[in-house]
């Protein structure tokens, strides 16, 4: 079945081109570089994986229950609309908000794609090129596992958010090497990772938990390579270039945060935009929710050094100010080491249970 087929409206069919803007950069400078830098390239390539054996797509989702999450996460739960609906429509409801999600996700992984080639084209190291050169691979991977878990598992795909191709078409449209970096790797990227974090931690559905689990262990890489490649650099940017850079985390960090409010959902059940937006705001689990997803964008802006007053104030206006506090690292390896986990378990309950398999015929042969 096409995408178009399975779009909550009409989506246009012809591609939505995105000029091109600034130098592709070569270099023949082929020795080692930055050794941390190469380090995270060979751990590109040693964590590559197939996501169709990886995954356990035989795992049944309820598409009206996704994710099995509580329904306070839904932003009109306890209002007079959460009263008018029926069950079946509460179910509807569920599969919409997931749809919504996932479709975001999937959107913006495409997007990391993109831009991920455009780093290796414009950036002007090697090293840095070997690096984004894996996670095309990665972002080509993750678009490919929640297309499929959106196609078989839910049947019901959105549009992208206008916030979000806003963001992807400034990021896109500089021709400074430096703004796909911060664009995608650390406000992109850096919102989906503590999105994908935030629903891996409380669904408690196997296939989706999976999902995230192993894209985040991908992510973290990601995050990490642009805290790297844009440390260094803003340590030499005069006055004007950087309050240039910071008018572009401010400006994005708004439009990050306005997408995640979902409006487009809440359309399509008939409900006004605007109110929607004050149920955000007087829900306790969404003003949660939006707080943590700024938990890996506000240290890792800090991590590079665009962290001016100015910078500050925003996060506070925002009510983000304490997730400067964050541990970065600490929570990267919290990302690789769940992953890990969940391998492990799924691993040996599945030798467990080919063990038994075995027992049982030897067993039986035995009798007979």
């Amino acid at each position: 079945m096409s995408t178009h087929d399975l779009y909550t409206e009409p989506v246009d069919t012809s591609t939505w081109d995105v000029p091109m803007i600034g130098d592709a950069r070569f270099t023949w400078e082929y020795d080692d570089g930055r050794d941390r830098l190469l380090a995270l390239y060979q751990k590109g390539k040693d964590k590559q994986w197939d996501s169709t054996k990886r995954i356990d797509w035989d795992l049944e989702v309820d598409p009206h229950d996704p994710l099995g999450v509580p329904d306070q996460s839904l932003a009109i739960y306890g209002t007079k609309y959460w009263d008018k609906l029926s069950e079946k429509e509460r179910g509807e409801l569920r599969r919409h908000s997931t749809s919504w999600q996932f479709s975001q996700f999937m959107h913006g992984e495409q997007g990391a794609m993109v831009t991920a080639a455009r780093i290796v084209e414009s950036v002007p190291d090697l090293d840095s090129k070997f690096y984004s050169a894996t996670q095309t691979m990665d972002e080509a991977r993750h678009v490919e596992l929640f297309t499929k878990f959106l196609h078989e598992k839910i049947g019901l795909i959105y549009p992208i958010n206008s916030k979000l191709q806003d963001l992807l078409n400034d990021t896109l449209n500089d021709s400074r090497w430096d703004m796909p970096y911060l664009g995608m790797q650390v406000l992109i990227e850096g919102l989906a990772l503590a999105a994908f974090g935030v629903i891996r931690d409380i669904t408690t559905k196997p296939l989706p938990k999976q999902i995230l689990a192993y894209v985040m262990q991908d992510e973290a890489r990601h995050v990490a390579f642009g805290r790297l490649a844009l440390r260094d650099y803003y340590k030499e940017l005069t006055s004007a270039e950087r309050r240039e850079r910071e008018d572009f985390v401010i400006e994005g960090c708004y439009l990050m945060r306005d997408r995640i409010r979902g409006r487009e959902i809440w359309t399509n059940f008939g409900i006004d935009p605007k109110e929607v937006d004050e149920m955000v705001e007087n829900s306790p689990y969404m003003r949660m929710f939006q707080s943590l997803l700024f938990s890996r964008i506000v240290p890792c802006v800090k991590d590079i050094g665009l962290w001016s007053d100015r910078i500050r104030q925003t996060y506070d206006d925002m009510g983000v100010l304490d997730m400067s506090k964050a541990d970065l690292d600490a929570l990267m390896s919290q990302d690789e080491e769940i992953a890990d986990k969940l391998d492990t378990e799924r691993f040996a309950a599945e030798e467990a249970a080919r063990k038994a398999e075995v027992d049982a015929v030897i067993a039986e042969a035995a009798e007979g």
